[in-house]
This record gives C-alpha cells, structure tokens and sequence, in this order.
C-alpha cells in the first residue's frame, strides 16, 4: 500500500486543483431506457498540479529526490501547511484538496516532475498528481 513521504517545503508559485469523481456507468438498452450505476462512495483521480518558477537547483533536486522516493516502492506523497499547500487558507478550498485522504486516497505523481531552466541555477518545475484509492491486500 505505500508509505507516505512528505513533499518539500517547498512554495508553489501556482497550483491547480480538480476535485475528483464516483466511479459510475451508464447502461443504455435497445429501447433507449437508461440506468446509472454508481460504484462506490468515495470520489476518485483528484488531479492536483503545482507549478515553482524560479526556484534554487538545490529546490529542483529536493522534488526530484521526493519523486523517485516515491516511486521506488509505490508510496504516496502528503501535502500541507509547510509543504505543497502554503498560501491554501483553512477553509472549504484546503478541505476539498486534503478531503478524502483520510479515507483512503492517496497522491501519487501522473508522471516525472517538468524541469525547465530559465536562468543560471533557477528553474521552473511543474508536478502533478492524481488521487488513487488503494485496494486493500
């Protein structure tokens, strides 16, 4: 199931936040009846993505050492306060990125942090993640 590994501390110049969905299908028959199925109660693949301009080569190295821990041994990684959710006041926002995990899901990296270099030794690094709901061993 993974253990979780805490993002840096690192402040994102922007981030961008869909809330997931239920897992559910829709059955049409040959007569046009439709049936909607929902399959569980729990929404799932939140896409979180946050985007650092400028940072240091040393911030660079820290998030791309947090990805491959990640991914090493399919762990997840948290987010709040201090690392990945500055500038989210408590509210109904930091509620929705952070709801859910205490049920189950867990941040996973969709793919390998972008590193752009802009100017010697700062870079802009973009990262997203998707919400995953693990099954149970």
């Amino acid at each position: 199931m993974g253990n979780p590994i805490q993002f840096p501390a690192i402040k994102p110049s922007a981030r961008s936040f869909t809330p997931g969905t239920y897992p559910s299908t829709d059955f049409e028959s040959l007569d046009g009846t439709k049936t909607h199925i929902r399959f569980g109660n729990r929404s799932v693949n939140a896409t979180l993505s946050l985007s650092f301009s400028n940072i240091s080569d040393g911030s660079v190295v820290a998030i791309l050492v947090n990805y491959n821990d990640v991914n090493s041994d399919w762990d997840h990684v948290t987010f709040d306060e201090l690392h990945g959710l500055q500038g989210i006041e408590d509210g109904i926002l930091k509620i929705q990125v952070t709801s859910g995990l205490s049920s189950g899901l867990k941040w996973r990296y969709t793919g390998p942090p972008t590193v752009t270099s802009t100017f010697n030794g700062l870079s802009n690094v973009s990262c997203s993640f998707v919400a995953c709901l693990d099954a149970p061993i």
